[in-house]
């Protein structure tokens, strides 16, 4: 068996928590939804997951001390409701966990709260203005997807479980990847209105309408190859972020 990992919580013991102060705490926020025909339901949480673990043994081994506090596997899924076993955490319901999850961590004295996001339906920019008028910690958000350029890596990154997604996921765990020939075509359908389409408006998408199979572009281009290049930059990216954080005062952001 491989040895506890100091900077994951689940993996930490008490005498290990005790003996020092941590400067960052990241808290990965995933989802439970239908990943096209090929890709786990949890695919949104394990990638999360897995790059707040290597982004934070890299900033440990620069001797930043960092603490990934469990996965939570549970996102904002109001679109996907009619799709069976998708499960929808609301915003609201995010709130109160986050605002519970941020009193633990401040009485831990943690100054700087990270939450790394893996799924697109979360959005924390308002609970974040919200909670921070009671809270001395430095509470901000990062959506993992957003760190590295997709079409450095990808032809067509797609959307959800498209040649992006299924490639980190071939690259993190093949063996719940089932083969190409089993996926759909990830083929969706475009809004009626303009604005929805270019981004001038904004409307939840209905996921049962959108799309046959849940996904949004074409997973077949993946390889495993791919995916650990692309992991590989994000998590460098985000390995320096934390490292930056933690030399941060969070009372003297300004130059």
């Amino acid at each position: 068996m491989s040895a506890p990992r100091p900077y994951l919580l689940a993996e930490t013991t008490w005498k290990s928590v005790r003996d020092g102060e941590f400067a960052v705490a990241v808290l990965p926020w995933g989802a439970t939804e239908a990943h096209n025909l090929h890709l786990p339901y949890g695919t949104d949480s394990i990638e999360v997951a897995y790059l707040a673990s290597e982004s934070a043994r890299i900033a440990w081994e620069q001797g930043v001390r960092v603490i990934v506090l469990p996965t939570i596997p549970f996102g904002v899924n109001t679109g996907q409701l009619d799709i069976p076993l998708c499960l929808n955490m609301n915003p609201s319901t995010q709130a109160v966990l986050l605002r519970d999850l941020l009193e633990s961590v401040e009485r831990a004295g943690i100054r700087r709260l990270v939450l790394l996001n893996g799924h697109g339906g979360n959005d924390f920019r308002a609970m974040i203005r919200e909670l921070v008028q009671k809270s001395d910690v430095l509470l901000c958000t990062v959506n993992w997807y957003t760190l590295a350029e997709p079409r450095q890596h990808f032809d067509d990154p797609g959307d959800h479980a498209g040649e992006l997604e299924t490639s980190a996921m071939l690259a993190i765990a093949p063996e719940l990847v089932l083969p190409p020939s089993e996926a759909g075509s990830g083929r969706a359908r475009r809004f009626r209105v303009a604005a929805f389409r270019d981004g001038r408006a904004w409307a939840p998408r209905r996921w049962s309408k959108l799309t046959d199979d849940t996904g949004v572009g074409d997973p077949r281009p993946a390889t495993a190859d791919k995916g650990a290049r692309y992991l590989a930059a994000v998590v460098r990216e985000l390995a320096d972020f934390l490292v930056d954080l933690a030399g941060a005062d969070p009372d003297q952001l300004y130059e």
